[in-house]
């Protein structure tokens, strides 16, 4: 969670940076944040296939497994990098222009993305290789790494962005320049812990080819379900720039808000929960790992609701602290308020998602937030607020239904318990099952 409050008060910085500059450069790196997810979901995939195997070998005593999968995504996260560097400088205002940004948005948010875009190899790396220590149950030295990386980062954001002391005030390409070096000292920092023996995981000389397997099986369709959540997030800010490029920056500092306010413990509560469950399975104690993903749901719908209600009482004065645009303070109040109605729900998803990824079954969250998503966030804006012409208010409920739908989907699918037979099996195709003698 600590990990989790630096990261995201790091993106948060980014905002209130650019907030000082203009609405406009606000947009711009929201925008460019769109597509900066890409390379983080395939990130966060392959983290959720690696944290899923590790924490099951780490549990069933199987480390030689364990060090193998870490070995074979932390390679293949970096290889899945590149594409993205190639994109960023050849495609980078394109990219922002063809969402209907102005002129200037775009050629801010290009900027923006080229430079981000240019170190997605690292941050595959270290995302992947913070999941590989914390499956294996050292979740302290990813923590000291980001804190460390974060608030260079933070630092190196108003430094650069706002030109203080001696520096240059470089605007959105400060920003940008201090979230690539970011990303860049995370990966070495982790990788070099993990080659050393301050941590338990360790690289291994790959040799099974039914890890590779396993492990993209598992990654897949969370690789392709952030793709597909990214993908819709576009026509959404499309709807959101049809109210108005002030409407645009209110959802991306409302949606900041409740981030940082609530993220640290919804992401903090899942890998948690994915460590616990997956070690638990891997431990052969399914009735445990059961018990544990619905307790650490209860406990995340408790603590996040109750940050979901200081979220609404205070909304217009959090999201002061990003703008002093009345018209951006009033939109981005009411999807503060949006985000803390949905809060208890979404805390449920987020968890019992990460338990049932220890489980190996990513298909069940991937079908949950994609329907939720398209039906909810996209169906409800785009039919509500512009066919039926409710307006912003729409976009609103929208943010609720979606949260609402994706979390019953996935509560079924974790009380169902097939996750807990594809576990299993999949551990006894590599050979991770515990010996009876």
């Amino acid at each position: 969670m600590v990990e989790q409050f630096l990261r995201t008060l790091m993106r948060t910085t980014d905002i209130i940076v650019t907030g000082l500059f203009s609405p406009a450069a606000v947009a711009a790196v929201g925008l460019a944040d769109l597509y900066g997810r890409l390379p983080l979901r395939i990130g966060l995939g392959l983290g959720s296939g690696v944290i899923a195997l590790s924490s099951q070998d780490t549990g069933s005593g199987a480390t030689t497994n364990r060090d193998e999968a870490i070995t074979q995504a932390i390679v293949l996260g970096a290889v899945a990098g590149l594409p993205f560097v190639l994109f960023g400088y050849l495609f980078g205002q394109w990219a922002i222009e063809i969402l209907g940004a102005e002129s200037e948005v775009a050629r801010m948010g290009g900027l923006y993305l080229a430079i981000i875009f240019a170190t997605s190899p690292a941050r595959h790396v270290a995302l992947v290789a913070a999941r590989s220590m914390q499956g294996a149950g050292d979740t302290r030295t990813p923590m000291y790494v980001n804190v460390v990386s974060n608030g260079l980062n933070i630092v190196g954001t108003l430094v650069l962005g706002l030109g203080l002391g001696p520096a240059p005030r470089l605007h959105i390409l400060g920003v940008g320049i201090a979230t690539a070096f970011g990303n860049v000292f995370s990966a070495l920092v982790l990788v070099a812990a993990i080659q050393s023996s301050w941590t338990p995981a360790g690289f291994v000389r790959p040799r099974q080819w039914t890890i590779t397997t396993q492990l993209l099986a598992i990654s897949a369709p969370r690789i392709v379900e952030g793709m597909a959540t990214t993908a819709i997030e576009f026509p959404f800010n499309s709807i959101l720039l049809f109210f108005g490029t002030e409407v645009n920056a209110a959802y991306q500092i409302g949606r900041r808000v409740y981030q940082q306010l609530t993220a640290p413990l919804s992401r903090g509560y899942r890998t948690g929960t994915s460590i616990i469950v997956g070690q638990t399975l891997g431990d052969g104690d399914p009735a445990g790992a059961r018990y544990n993903g619905w307790a650490a749901a209860a406990l995340g719908v408790l603590t996040v609701g109750s940050l979901g209600v200081f979220l609404f009482v205070g909304a217009e004065w959090l999201v002061s602290l990003f703008t002093d645009d009345p018209e951006t303070l009033s939109y981005a109040a009411g999807f503060a308020r949006a985000y803390a109605v949905a809060a208890p729900v979404t805390a449920l998803y987020i968890v019992l998602a990460g338990a049932l990824t220890s489980g190996s079954d990513t298909r069940t969250p991937f079908v949950a937030r994609v329907s939720g998503m398209f039906v909810g966030m996209l169906g409800v804006s785009a039919v509500g607020g512009i066919y039926f012409g409710y307006g912003v208010p729409a976009v609103y409920a929208s943010i609720v239904v979606y949260y609402l739908w994706a979390t019953l989907y996935v509560a079924v699918g974790f009380y169902r318990g097939e996750w807990i037979e594809r576990t299993q099996t999949m551990m006894d195709e590599r050979g991770s099952t515990p010996s009876e003698d």
